[in-house]
């Protein structure tokens, strides 16, 4: 039987739908296509259109066939955009998680990962964040994923039958291979409003000098300090997981998702501009955004402990894919018809 994959149409979701036809298992998608993109799912794979927080989308999704479990990624993320429209993070992340834990238990579906988020952990009090770091949360993008994380704790605690764990990213980069296993050309770009790697691209695109927000952090250089992880890594990580969780295997109640290596966002900037080689020399320096924590950097000891999962791609590839995926065929009318989106949002 299938997994079912909410958000799996966007940039995470459509490369974990990749790892899974890898692997030779069945997955099916619900998506609402609002930062997603149609062609980001193979054509062979089920894409049910609705929204997460929709009930009847959720059932209709979970009826059309029986499924092993769910991957829940569908929602808002972006921290300092929460800060301007909480409310429509927590409709989107606290609502749509209590909706489809209340239709899977409905149908008797135990099996659940869960995307959740560093932002949980807020500015960590150490160098390395482990599992077990308090959680201060410093945007509501944050709140609203630790949220989700106790919703699926407290069910787990009413059903004990549901096993489950939640993933919490790190920055999240790179792209994978540009042709998908059709031999189509399918470029899954990160088309985000807000995240670094994109906001780089698209002004390297542009010909104009990239933004780093904020140069005034406690940090070594100024700038705020984050743990890159690969994309495919990442999804590499949730197949394994759901792989677990078929075993029947008990797995902890979250596992961070990162390479344990702090980079500063001016290194990643000056990485990025010098590989890309463009027009485009150094970047502005722009004000501090909101909800923004000066330093997030995790352990993944615990996730090579019990999934011996291991990242396995370093930056300079990040940089390389990211960019290559960025210019592959499509991605530009993808990139147009994302900022339509956001200008129709207004």
């Amino acid at each position: 039987m299938p997994w079912l994959l909410t958000g799996g149409a966007g940039y995470i979701g459509a490369h974990i739908v990749r790892a899974f036809r890898a692997a030779g298992r069945e997955v099916v998608v619900l998506d609402d296509l609002s930062s997603g993109f149609r062609d980001f799912v193979p054509s062979d794979v089920v894409l049910h259109e609705g929204r997460v927080e929709d009930p009847a989308a959720v059932a209709a999704a979970l009826d059309a066939q029986p499924v092993e479990g769910v991957i829940h990624l569908a929602g808002l993320k972006y921290a300092g955009e929460s800060v301007h429209v909480p409310l429509d993070f927590y409709r989107a992340n606290v609502e749509g998680t209590r909706v489809l834990l209340a239709q899977m238990a409905a149908r008797d579906v135990d099996r659940l990962v869960f995307s959740s988020s560093s932002a949980t952990y807020g500015t960590a009090a150490t160098d390395v964040v482990d599992e077990d770091a308090p959680q201060r949360p410093e945007s509501p993008y944050g709140e609203s994923k630790l949220v989700g994380e106790w919703l699926i704790r407290d069910q787990a605690r009413a059903r004990p039958s549901l096993r489950h764990t939640s993933l919490r990213y790190f920055n999240v980069v790179g792209s994978g291979d540009v042709r998908d296993d059709d031999g189509g050309v399918a470029a899954i770009v990160d088309h985000s409003p807000y995240n670094l790697f994109p906001l780089v691209l698209r002004a390297l695109s542009a010909g104009v000098r990239p933004k780093v927000f904020g140069d005034d952090y406690p940090t070594p250089d100024g700038s705020c300090i984050r743990d890159y992880v690969d994309v495919v890594d990442l999804a590499e990580a949730h197949l394994r997981a759901a792989l677990l969780l078929d075993e029947g295997r008990a797995l902890e109640p979250a596992y961070n998702v990162g390479r344990g290596e702090g980079v500063s966002v001016r290194q990643i900037v000056e990485r990025i501009v010098a590989r890309v080689d463009g027009p485009v020399d150094g970047y502005d320096v722009a004000p501090r955004r909101p909800g923004d924590p000066a330093r997030i950097v995790g352990s993944a000891a615990r996730i090579e402990r019990d999934f011996g999962w291991k990242p396995t791609r370093d930056l300079d590839v990040m940089v390389d894919g990211a960019w290559a995926a960025w210019n592959a065929p499509g991605s530009a009318e993808r990139e147009a018809e994302q900022a339509a989106r956001r200008r129709s949002s207004r």
